[in-house]
């Protein structure tokens, strides 16, 4: 099964993108985050013509996730309600940010995690009450199906996920409680299936669309795929695919892909 990650930055803006790299690249599953589209408005049918069904949760301008599948998915559900219950605050719901679906066994959770804005912001302290929750709302699934989690977390785990980890600590996505909040996420049993095959740095998924920062590549590794033990034992490859990054007016981000047998 191979499944990828992508934050298009506008599914509709991306929409070719998207399609052409699908047609090159057919995974089984896709995972879209920033859709930035209210659900009425998604282009359901453009992927429908490529053999993919959609399942979508969406607002206008901002957020949403998208999982794209050739085989139809089960278990569908969106936001943290359906399983944590009513008592998550409607702050943490109002925004589009989750979407899991099952698919031969395998539970998919497709995330847009906040990105915080700034430390100590605001929306900074959203962000690890958002990952606060998110860690209930994986613990409710666990031990009893294999997951996996994927998206744009918004947070460079380790410095070699950063170009430059010079005074990370006090940089939005890098700082000590939010590395804390995910490392709380992942010690539920979660593993990183970009680093079983790849130790060195210098590789990233997003790179700023000022200062030619992809061109210097001077990136952050932000978007990931974190597995369950049996599946972290049975992924085979996890790979960056930086070629839409190359395109004309692309996305900042760019598609990760995982494969397992």
């Amino acid at each position: 099964m191979r499944i990828a990650t992508w934050n298009v930055n506008s599914v509709r803006t991306r929409l070719a993108h998207v399609s052409q790299w699908l047609q090159a690249n057919p995974v089984d599953v896709l995972c879209l985050q920033e859709t930035k589209v209210v659900d009425a408005d998604f282009p359901q049918a453009s992927f429908a013509e490529l053999g993919y069904q959609a399942y979508f949760c969406g607002q206008k301008s901002y957020n949403g996730v998208a999982l794209l599948s050739r085989t139809p998915l089960t278990e569908v559900s969106t936001g943290f309600v359906p399983v944590l219950g009513e008592s998550v605050p409607d702050e943490l719901e109002v925004q589009k940010r989750v979407i899991t679906g099952v698919l031969e066994g395998i539970r998919i959770v497709n995330l847009y995690v906040p990105n915080g804005s700034e430390i100590g912001s605001d929306k900074y302290q959203y962000k690890l009450r958002w990952l606060q929750t998110l860690r209930q709302y994986l613990q409710a699934f666990l031990p009893d199906q294999d997951l996996l989690i994927c998206g744009d977390f918004n947070i460079a785990l380790e410095d070699r996920d950063i170009h430059d980890p010079k005074n990370r600590s006090n940089h939005i996505m890098a700082s000590d409680p939010e590395r804390q909040a995910l490392r709380a996420v992942l010690e539920l049993g979660f593993a990183d299936a970009f680093r079983k095959f790849t130790a060195e740095a210098g590789h990233f998924s997003w790179w700023d669309y000022r200062s030619g920062s992809f061109q210097r590549n001077r990136g952050w590794r932000i978007d990931h795929h974190y597995l369950t033990p049996n599946l972290y034992q049975r992924a085979t490859a996890c790979t960056i695919d930086v070629a839409p990054r190359k395109l004309e007016k692309p996305s900042d981000h760019t598609p990760v892909i995982v494969d397992i047998q």
